[in-house]
């Protein structure tokens, strides 16, 4: 018959404690009903688990096999709570979700399936918003999640009371018209016009970098937001294009265009951001985290 693990809970409190009175501290209960369990677990195995002297009492080789057994049996059980608390029926909750297109198109909307699987407890409402709306809904409550974008080079940490996971770093590629000649390192785009983004989006961040890493102003016309918009600009050919590899993530270049990936040009991080306190982010809001980084891993941007 196999040692009864309420015994061994007593024995490994000796264990620990160096002794009966602590042991009893330690459990909350009498120094005799600590030694009461402990005559009951010996008479059970048939042989002595301390060495009881003067000066206190040691495990006996026996008894510290039984301890052993003990610290791996509390491990299990303490993994095996955990796992419970994970299963999807226990995690319930509405998560607001507040990104751009390109994100919404390859980390959210992949996600909403198995999530719902996996938690069907968990409601998400995903809501398409620039960057700078969905941080002001996320300060003041309205989302519980935002989905950012960055040039790497000019990353910066989450604000206090917020944190940033890091989901994907896609490489910046370059759309270029058929009307010209395709660049064949960093040098060749000094003098070529460029269709532009948005003031402060990652892409005219990062464009402007390229403009300081070159040493020159940029020529630069138009002004998009949606990446569809600046392929169809490009591909009237209106310029270049510096776009990341998820906006040309096709098996074919866009009509009348061509990519072009150059070492220098770095890349883009999209993060999710949720609010950091004692009480957030909640059950709900770190699973949809984690089904996040789960699908931004099996992302193929080549």
């Amino acid at each position: 018959m196999a040692a009864d693990p309420r015994r061994l809970a007593f024995l490994l409190a000796v264990h620990r404690a160096g002794g009966v009175l602590a042991a009893a501290d330690l459990l909350h209960v009498t120094p005799s009903a600590v030694s009461q369990q402990i005559a009951r677990l010996e008479r059970e195995e048939g042989f002595p688990v301390l060495d009881r002297g003067p000066r206190g009492v040691t495990l006996t080789p026996a008894g510290r096999v039984l301890a052993d057994a003990a610290e791996r049996i509390e491990s299990e059980l303490l993994e095996a709570r955990q796992a419970i608390a994970n299963l999807g029926e226990g995690v319930t909750g509405s998560v607001a979700i507040g990104a751009f297109q390109s994100a919404i198109r390859a980390v959210v909307a992949p996600l909403l399936a198995p999530l719902a699987e996996q938690y069907p407890g968990i409601t998400i409402d995903v809501r398409e918003h620039e960057p700078a709306d969905s941080l002001r809904m996320l300060r003041a409550g309205d989302l519980d999640m935002v989905l950012l974008e960055r040039d790497v080079d000019v990353d910066s940490p989450a604000p206090r009371g917020s944190h940033d996971v890091p989901l994907l770093d896609e490489p910046w590629l370059l759309v270029v018209p058929l009307s010209l000649p395709a660049p064949e390192r960093i040098d060749d785009l000094s003098d070529v016009p460029w269709v532009g983004a948005m003031p402060n989006t990652a892409a005219d961040l990062a464009l402007r970098r390229l403009g300081r890493t070159l040493g020159t102003s940029l020529e630069v016309r138009h002004s998009f937001f949606d990446f569809d918009t600046a392929l169809a600009l490009v591909g009237a050919g209106q310029g270049l294009a510096m776009l990341p590899a998820l906006a040309v993530r096709r098996s074919e270049p866009p009509e009348g265009t061509q990519i072009v990936s150059l070492p220098g040009l770095g890349s883009r991080r999209i993060v999710a951001r949720h609010r950091s306190t004692r009480h957030e982010p909640g059950p709900a809001v770190r699973a949809v985290v984690d089904a996040m980084v789960d699908v931004a891993r099996d992302l193929e941007l080549g």
